[in-house]
């Protein structure tokens, strides 16, 4: 098919960092006489999901760290159809919705993730008695449980289960949560415990970043933190976490990030991925083998660093989706001048909230080895940072314009 010679149809299917990302840098550089762009997403609202800790903490409402999605795609010219996928047909080129079907020249699968939270018995949160933070509603419900445990102080345990890839906001959780009831004047009767499928602190699905192993382990054993490396959770239940299949570790209230998987409409689609649902894909993150297919952020199917005695897999934070992002609209765009677009490794700027301070962590590439030392800074400026990233991103984002990523997230 010769793609100069009409005007084609791109359909971005997901509208979070990856889709609006992906969106924006589209329509910015292919005018509206050449290329329809259509975002569809169930989500009415964009979050900023790097701030759903704050939620469960108590200190941001979803409100404040989300917006109508509508407006600003409208803005830039991109029609937005705020409806829920049900397969995609890859053979005839066209996403099918509960309201209808949206053919493409050029798909780009931005969904994210799907919590597979049945991986482990009772990790709920709303079918069980554990919770996490993957989700507004599930972010909100843990804040509930927070004020309980202000009210009722009592054994908390954090950390995540064998196979998750998130496992920065566990940590974040584990320093916001300890900052806060000492701010409370309650640390003293709430033993915390930290929990993780990593070969030691700081691993993170990378194999570590510089001095970060050590920065952790200082901090946590500084805050009283217990923490276990190495830890495969098995079962969750209303007064404790067990891990290895067998050791109960006390817990009235339990946190534990999920191992992830695709979504259900992209899964169910015949050819499109792999057994857990992600998207198998290039150096330009086209499909491997379906026409026009593109797929950025979680959605993507990546291996693990290594193999490690539990299992751990390959992060994928917001920054690393803003490079996938504009890879792939950088490919789609030069495909229609009938040539192929740039790649380049990803890299990873992120920084880690630890209750009174924050930890900046640069690593380049993300898979070791690496071609710079990585960078690892500690200090107060870094919280103020974090917090100045989430604003202005978020005005940014609302106004339909190039988000800022320089510190990462």
């Amino acid at each position: 098919m010769n793609r100069q010679s009409k005007r084609v149809k791109i359909v971005v299917l997901g509208g979070s960092f990856g889709g609006l990302t992906t969106a924006y840098t589209l329509r910015r550089h292919v005018p509206a006489e050449r290329a329809d762009i259509t975002l569809i997403s169930k989500e009415r609202r964009f979050t900023f999901i790097p701030s759903l800790t704050w939620v469960a903490i108590g200190s941001r409402t979803v409100d404040r760290i989300s917006f109508d999605l509508a407006a600003p795609l409208a803005a830039k010219g991109v029609t937005f159809a705020h409806e829920t996928a049900t397969a995609i047909d890859h053979e005839r080129k066209a996403v099918i919705t509960e309201r209808g079907e949206h053919p493409y020249d050029f798909l780009v699968i931005a969904t994210g993730h799907r919590s597979a939270n049945e991986a482990v018995d009772g990790l709920g949160p709303f079918d069980g008695p554990g919770h996490s933070p993957m989700s507004p509603p599930e972010a909100e419900e843990l804040a509930g449980a927070v004020r309980a445990l202000i009210a009722n102080p009592s054994p908390v345990v954090i950390g995540a289960a064998p196979g998750a890839s998130c496992i920065g906001p566990a940590y974040e959780l584990a320093f916001e949560l300890d900052h806060l009831l000492r701010q409370r004047k309650l640390r003293h009767l709430v033993p915390m415990s930290f929990v993780t499928p990593e070969p030691h602190l700081g691993h993170m699905g990378m194999g570590g970043a510089g001095k970060i192993r050590q920065l952790l382990e200082g901090a946590f054993e500084e805050r009283d933190i217990t923490y276990h490396t190495c830890a495969a959770v098995t079962k969750i239940t209303a007064d404790s976490v067990e891990v290895d299949a067998g050791t109960a570790i006390p817990a009235a209230l339990s946190i534990v990030i999920p191992p992830l998987a695709g979504v259900e409409a992209v899964a169910k689609s015949p050819g499109l991925t792999n057994p857990k649902g992600f998207v198998p894909v290039d150096a330009h993150y086209r499909h491997q083998s379906a026409d026009g297919i593109y797929a950025v952020g979680v959605a993507v199917a990546m291996a693990p660093v290594a193999e490690t005695p539990v299992p751990i897999n390959f992060p994928k934070t917001g920054h690393m989706t803003d490079q996938m992002a504009e890879i792939a609209a950088a490919d789609i765009m030069a495909a229609l001048d009938g040539h192929e677009g740039p790649t380049a490794d990803l890299s990873a700027r992120c920084i880690l909230d630890m209750g009174n301070r924050g930890a900046y962590m640069a690593v380049d590439p993300v898979r070791p080895p690496r071609n710079k030392i990585p960078i690892v800074s500690e200090g107060r400026q870094w919280l103020l940072a974090k917090r100045a990233f989430e604003r202005t991103y978020l005005w940014h984002a609302r106004r339909g314009r190039r988000m800022p990523s320089s510190l990462g997230w």
